[in-house]
């Protein structure tokens, strides 16, 4: 899948505020494109995704096409790479072609809705309740709801159980539990604990948990807060804990030093399960990130896509989009595609059930009831925090800066001052 912790690794956020004027210009007589975007029945509707990869691409069009059915509508599905979809959607909005139904990463929802390309779903009554108060945000634009997501995803903490067996160590549940744990199960040719610390948005992704649960905030970078939990992954680095090719390594080159016995623990999400659970001999546990101090609950980033009605001159189409939107978020549709992604159900109580019928899912099912969505904060400014925290972890894991040096930079950055 398309993990929410790998979204393209530098935003467009400089086309899409150049694009602002063009697109709303365009949208308010913008119009779908295919049977029945005059007057008489719609028969079908278009829909844009980024799910290009198999096998989701392929699931996500069934699930399309059953939805669609039942809204008495074919599906045409057209998905693009992901770093494709935005500037796809701009041109689109300004030759009047937006399709009927569109998927965004939920981080892009702001900057798009902003633009008046979209449609706010309370128009269609479309049922959100159940869903958790962060993943709701996650899809809301200026008091407004404008996406909603089947299912989402967070981080936790993976951990080889035979290394922490042998070695005598408890599974860490705070900071200081962390360091002491990593260092005891440090040896040569391992690390005690692995974490994506690159410099894109991924980096950025798997600092928010220990950002937030520390009481940091992307709205003020350069407080003592955000400074200690930097400096946490600073002091796991410098002790040898964990190695410095952090500082290169995706999310997908953790998973695979975690495969190979190169480390005992790693941040990762629920997506690595399929994976993991395919190597018999590796015997494994996740376990939610580990706080500041014992008792806290920890606050990580919301993942997931969202879907969204596009503004449209007819009427009748965007009843059909919003008919097969609410169907793909309806509490049955989500348990499948959450068991199909190994993701986390939107409606709480659907996500409860699906923590029980999969025990390795619960840490991601409780957290996410914390969760919160990376633009709840800065909205559209969102891009430009998360470009000045990236820089600044790297600047601060190479000895180039201090934490409170490379933050006080990165607020400067945020912040255009």
């Amino acid at each position: 899948m398309i993990s929410p912790a790998r979204p393209p690794a530098r935003r467009i956020a400089a086309l899409l505020t150049g694009a602002i004027t063009l697109v709303v210009a365009a949208t308010g007589c913008g119009g779908g494109t295919g049977a029945g975007s005059g007057g008489g029945k719609v028969t079908s509707i278009t829909a844009l995704d980024y799910y290009t990869d198999e096998p989701e691409h392929t699931q996500w069009g069934e699930m399309l096409t059953a939805c669609g059915r039942t809204a008495g509508v074919k599906v045409e599905q057209t998905s693009v790479p992901p770093a494709s979809l935005v500037p796809k959607v701009l041109r689109q909005a300004s030759s009047r072609t937006l399709p009927d139904l569109l998927m965004l990463d939920n981080p892009d929802l702001q900057q798009i809705a902003q633009t008046g390309a979209l449609t706010p779903l309370d128009r269609f009554s479309i049922d959100s309740s159940g869903f958790a108060k962060g993943i709701l945000s996650a899809g809301t634009y200026g008091g407004k709801v404008y996406g909603l997501a089947p299912y989402v995803s967070t981080v936790a903490l993976f951990y080889n159980k035979d290394m922490l067996a042998k070695a005598g160590v408890a599974v860490p549940r705070t900071w200081g539990e962390l360091k002491k744990a990593a260092a005891e199960l440090t040896r040569p040719g391992r690390y005690g604990m692995a974490v994506d610390a690159n410099a894109t948005f991924e980096g950025t992704w798997q600092f928010l948990p220990f950002l937030w649960s520390n009481g940091g905030d992307e709205r003020r970078l350069d407080t003592p807060q955000a400074a200690r939990a930097l400096q946490l992954w600073v002091d796991l680095v410098k002790s040898g804990s964990m190695s410095k090719s952090v500082l290169n390594w995706t999310q997908a080159d953790v998973h695979d030093q975690f495969i190979a016995g190169r480390t005992a623990m790693m941040v990762n999400g629920p997506w690595r399960i399929p994976a993991l659970n395919k190597d018999k001999n590796l015997r494994w546990g996740v376990a939610p990130i580990p706080v500041p101090r014992a008792g806290q609950s920890p606050v990580t980033p919301l993942g997931g896509e969202v879907w969204t009605v596009p503004q449209s001159s007819s009427e009748a189409r965007q009843e059909k989009a919003a008919q097969v939107l609410a169907c793909l978020n309806n509490s049955s549709n989500m348990l499948t595609l959450a068991k199909q992604h190994f993701t986390v159900p939107s409606r709480t109580a659907v996500a409860a059930r699906r923590a029980e019928q999969v025990p390795s899912m619960a840490p991601f099912a409780t957290s996410v009831e914390t969760a919160r969505s990376r633009t709840s904060e800065l909205g559209v400014r969102w891009p430009k925090a998360a470009t000045g925290i990236y820089t600044a972890i790297q600047s601060a894991l190479t000895g180039e800066q201090t934490p409170e040096e490379a933050l006080r930079h990165a607020q400067r950055f945020a912040t255009g001052n």
